[in-house]
C-alpha cells in the first residue's frame, strides 16, 4: 500500500491543515507513515516567518533526499508560497503547491499518482523524477486538477490512523494586518473565514471518533467572522461549539491582545469547554518599539489583559511570543520589556530574534547587532524557563484534566488542560483519552504526576510542555 507522511514546520494553521490531509489521504486508500525516511510520499508543510525556518525547510528537503531518494517530495506551505520557483528547480521535489492550492492537496496529489494501487506511487513526470509544476502536476497521472479522485486500493482491515491525538481545526486564515516585521499578510492573503456551519460539522464529527480536544487555529484567529456579511464573531462561534453534546473541551490558538476587551476575557475565563491556557501575540514590551512595530497596543493594556486572565483563571497557563533585536530597540527598551515580563503572570513565552524579510517594513530598518540578538533571547529563555518553573511548582499536590498525547510500554505523556506535559506509568487510559491527574513534584525540565481515576501509579519524569499530540 502506497504511504505517506507529513512534515510540518511553523504555525498551528499548518498542524490543522495536516491534520485534514491525514484523513483525505487515508480515505483515499494510502496509508500514513510516520517516518519520513520510509515513505513513498513526504508532503512538507512549510513556513517563512523567520530565515532560520527557511534553513530549517531546505535542510529538510535535503535530509529526505538523501536519506529516501526514491520518495516523492511536494513542498507547500508558505515557503513555497513566496519561493515557488526556488523549490520548482530542485530536482528532489517532485511538486510545488501553492498556499491557494492547499484546499484540495489530496486531491491533486491523489490525481497526479493516478491512483495507480498499492506497489507506490506512479511514475513521476518532468526531468529528474520531478513534476516541479504546482496544480498542473495533477495531470501527470492523467486526471485534470478538479477531476475525479482516484482511490487506491486499500489493504484489508486497514483503518484510519490519527495523526494527532488531538483534533486540530482551520477555521481561519489570512491578515488584513500589516505589522512591519511580518512577512505572513504576503503569503497567506487576506483574512477569510470558514463557515460556521463547516466549523461545528467538523467538531461534531470529531468527537464522533472520540476525540476529547479540539485545537481552533488561525493566522489570526480573533479577526473569525469578521469577513462575512453580516459580520460575526469568534464568541459566537465558540458559544455554538460550547453547545455540542458530549462535545470535548477547545484549547485556543494564539490570540491578539488588541481584540481582547473585558466582556471577551470574561467570557474566555467562563468558559465551560475552554481550556485554561491562552497565548497572546504581545511581541514587545515597550510602547516605542510596539509603536514601530505598527502594532497600536501598549505596555499599561497588556497588564490589564493578563491582569483579567489570571484574575478570571488562577491556574490558566499564560503563553505570549516575544521578539527581541526588532531594528531600533535599545538596551533600555529591551530592559523594558525584560521587565515587563519578569513582572506579569505570564508562565512563558515564545521568544523570536528579529529575522528581516525581503517586503517587509522592517526589512530596511536599521538593525541591532547579531550578538546583541543572541544575548537578550538567551536572557529571555532563561527568565522564561524560571517562571515556568514557579508555576509548575505552584500547581503540585493539585489535580488537573488531561488529555494522553502519547503512550509507549505503559508510560504516558500527558497535556494537561493549562498547558503542562506531564509523564506517568501504568496509565491505564488509551491515545486521546481524558484523565485526572495530580502534579507531585516540579523540577527544571521535568514535572512528576500520577492518575487518579482510582488506579494511580508511581511518578516518573516529565518536560515543561513544549508540543505534541
Amino acid at each position: 500500500m502506497t504511504s505517506f507522511s507529513i512534515h510540518n514546520f511553523g504555525c498551528r494553521v499548518n498542524q490543522a491543515e495536516a491534520f485534514s490531509w491525514s484523513d483525505d489521504f487515508q480515505k483515499g486508500g494510502l496509508r500514513f507513515e510516520v517516518d519520513p525516511a520510509r515513505s513513498d510520499l513526504v508532503i512538507v508543510n512549510s513556513c517563512t516567518l523567520t530565515g532560520r525556518a527557511d534553513r530549517d525547510v531546505r535542510k529538510f528537503v535535503r535530509r529526505i533526499a538523501r536519506e529516501n531518494p526514491g520518495a516523492k517530495l511536494v513542498v507547500t506551505g508558505c515557503y513555497a508560497e513566496r519561493a515557488y520557483e526556488e523549490f520548482r528547480m530542485m530536482p528532489q521535489v517532485w511538486m510545488v503547491l501553492k498556499n491557494s492550492e492547499k484546499k484540495d492537496l489530496a486531491g491533486n496529489i491523489l490525481r497526479a499518482l493516478g491512483g495507480r494501487g498499492a506497489d507506490g506511487p506512479a511514475p513521476a513526470s518532468g526531468p529528474a523524477g520531478s513534476a516541479r509544476t504546482g496544480t498542473s502536476a495533477a495531470s501527470a497521472g492523467g486526471h485534470p486538477p478538479g477531476g475525479p479522485v482516484p482511490r487506491f486500493p486499500r489493504a484489508a482491515g486497514s483503518g484510519t490512523e490519527h495523526f494527532r491525538s488531538r483534533a486540530i481545526i482551520k477555521v481561519q486564515d489570512g491578515c488584513d494586518f500589516r505589522c512591519a516585521f511580518c512577512i505572513i499578510p504576503s503569503v497567506r492573503g487576506k483574512s477569510a473565514s470558514r463557515p460556521r456551519a463547516a466549523v461545528l460539522s467538523e467538531a461534531r464529527e470529531y468527537a464522533r471518533r472520540g476525540f476529547h480536544e479540539i485545537v481552533l487555529a488561525g493566522i489570526h484567529l480573533c479577526s473569525y467572522g469578521l469577513d462575512f456579511e453580516p459580520p460575526q464573531s469568534l464568541t459566537g462561534l465558540l458559544r455554538d461549539l460550547e453547545e455540542i453534546n458530549g462535545g470535548p473541551r477547545i484549547r485556543l490558538s494564539s490570540l491578539d491582545p488588541r481584540f481582547l476587551d473585558d466582556a471577551f476575557i470574561a467570557f474566555l475565563t467562563a468558559g465551560r469547554t475552554i481550556c485554561p491556557h491562552f497565548h497572546l501575540s504581545l511581541q514587545s514590551g515597550s510602547d516605542r518599539v510596539l509603536r514601530a512595530m505598527g502594532r497600536p497596543a501598549n505596555r499599561a493594556r497588556f497588564q490589564r489583559i493578563l491582569a483579567g486572565l489570571r484574575s478570571g483563571s488562577p491556574e490558566a497557563g499564560l503563553g505570549a511570543d516575544i521578539i527581541v533585536g526588532f531594528p531600533g530597540e535599545s538596551d533600555a527598551e529591551f530592559a523594558s520589556t525584560y521587565d515587563f515580563l519578569a513582572g506579569s503572570p505570564l508562565t512563558y513565552f515564545h521568544v523570536f530574534s528579529f529575522s528581516p524579510r525581503t517586503g517587509t517594513a522592517a526589512a530596511d530598518m536599521e538593525p541591532v547587532g547579531e550578538k546583541t540578538k543572541k544575548a537578550r533571547s538567551a536572557a529571555l529563555r532563561k527568565l522564561s524557563r524560571e517562571k515556568n518553573l514557579r508555576f509548575r511548582r505552584s500547581l503540585v499536590g493539585k489535580d488537573l484534566d488531561g488529555i494522553v498525547i502519547q503512550k509507549s510500554d505503559g508510560v504516558a505523556r500527558i497535556l494537561t488542560s493549562n498547558y503542562i506535559d506531564v509523564r506517568v506509568p501504568r496509565c491505564g487510559p488509551q491515545e486521546r483519552e481524558a484523565v485526572r491527574l495530580r502534579i507531585s513534584e516540579a523540577e527544571p525540565g521535568r514535572t512528576e504526576g500520577t492518575i487518579i481515576d482510582g488506579s494511580p501509579g508511581p511518578s516518573l519524569s516529565a518536560f515543561p510542555a513544549g508540543g505534541g499530540g
